[in-house]
């Protein structure tokens, strides 16, 4: 795959710098390293358990490393208070692999209520358009007045983005986008993570077990192997490897 970003300039958004997390004698992260530049998406793969979802939660400061350091959009993120956490969050958008839908509320409903809750001086006129616009960048602005249990697996995932985008962030985290969809849906999927990042300028780390996803929408790829990324690069160079920790992962997806 040809890198969508090699014409942008190379600022880094997040900074990782040997980072280490243990849960009792158990270590997840063992000095992980790892950039993510303006305006790439980067897939981050990795077998379950080996730390992928803990180094989001310590990306967005829901926890906090043992040692090292994280650097996001300039801030180290457990050394801010904890308010200029907050005003750091509404930067990061946070797509969850359940979409996260509140089922009590309609389409619309979903997207005004984090929007009318953060930027509270917005007119009815504005929070309508911000909606309808978001909803239109997703390809649903037909499901406006819908609840979520009327949406398939798909829809739903689109929304849930929809309502992520919907306060701008400049960082995308996508936990297991494809996650449960069929394939042509994933697919539909992979195509609106790269028209978010081009039309929206978005910087992403998307974390999946997919490799049609990986292949599709990553700039770059980065293996989690041991507690540490020792494989990064394209999606070919991360593969191009005898290694048995790698190996069996590709074979599994595009062989069995």
């Amino acid at each position: 795959m040809v890198s969508k970003t090699t014409d942008i300039d190379r600022e880094k958004v997040i900074e990782i710098k040997g980072l280490h997390k243990s849960f009792g004698d158990y270590q997840v992260l063992r000095g992980v390293d790892l950039d993510l530049y303006k305006r790439e998406n980067l897939v981050v793969l990795g077998k379950s358990g080996t730390g992928k979802s803990v180094l989001i939660k310590i990306i967005v400061g829901l926890l906090t490393p043992d040692a090292g350091e994280v650097k996001v959009l300039g801030r180290i993120v457990d050394q801010i208070s904890y308010r200029e956490l907050l005003e750091l969050r509404l930067k990061v958008g946070f797509s969850f692999q359940n979409s996260a839908l509140y089922d009590s509320m309609t389409v619309r409903e979903n997207l005004e209520f984090p929007l009318v809750r953060n930027q509270r001086r917005l007119t009815r006129g504005e929070v309508n358009s911000a909606v309808e616009e978001m909803l239109d960048a997703v390809g649903l602005l037909q499901t406006i007045n819908q609840m979520p249990s009327e949406l398939s697996g798909g829809q739903r995932k689109r929304i849930g983005i929809a309502r992520t985008l919907i306060l701008r962030p400049e960082i995308m985290l996508y936990d297991e986008p494809t996650a449960g969809l069929d394939p042509i849906t994933c697919l539909e999927i992979n195509s609106l993570i790269n028209e978010v990042q081009e039309r929206f300028h978005t910087s992403s780390i998307i974390i999946t077990h997919d490799l049609t996803c990986a292949k599709a929408v990553g700039d770059r790829v980065a293996m989690l192997l041991d507690g540490r990324f020792e494989r990064q690069g394209t999606f070919e160079e991360v593969f191009a490897t005898d290694d048995q920790r790698v190996k069996p992962f590709y074979d599994y997806n595009f062989i069995q």
